[in-house]
């Protein structure tokens, strides 16, 4: 690889390290609107994840471009550290945003459960004072 290639290609991957280091953040916060009471938050933090993540394609599709080029070859090791950095990020912010979708999906559990409730559909499985499961509630509380 030739020292200008070279150089753009590490300033691209500095610039990814940079974008996925604000992707943490912007999921780590996401997490904690997810687990707070602020719709507006989830949906700030939503946005900037989406641009974030529109970026970090742009992004990798320049470095393909760079990296296609048949005067690549050699690719130095201070580009390697990059690339491993970079990787490293990639994954811990892939495992936030799994783990963001996941507490998602418990919070939509939740309130359906609450809107049965209210609408007065019987629970799945509810448990009497002695600890004895039976499907239907005893009172709904829609009738109430």
């Amino acid at each position: 690889m030739n020292q200008d290639a070279q150089l753009r290609l590490e300033d691209l991957l500095d610039r990814e390290i940079e974008l996925a280091q604000s992707l943490a953040a912007t999921l780590a916060a996401e997490k904690a609107a997810l687990t707070g009471d602020s719709a507006g938050a989830v949906e700030q933090q939503a946005s900037e994840k989406t641009r974030l993540f529109s970026a970090l394609e742009k992004m990798e599709q320049e470095r393909r471009g760079l990296c296609d080029d048949p005067g690549a070859a050699g690719i130095a090791a201070t580009v390697v550290a990059r690339w491993r950095s970079l990787i490293a990020l990639m994954s811990r912010c892939r495992n936030a945003n799994e783990l963001n979708g996941y507490i998602i999906r418990v919070r939509q559990h939740q309130i359906r459960q609450l809107i049965d409730i209210v609408r007065g559909r019987p629970a799945a499985i509810t448990y009497d004072p002695h600890g004895k499961t039976f499907a239907k509630a005893l009172r709904a509380l829609a009738r109430a």
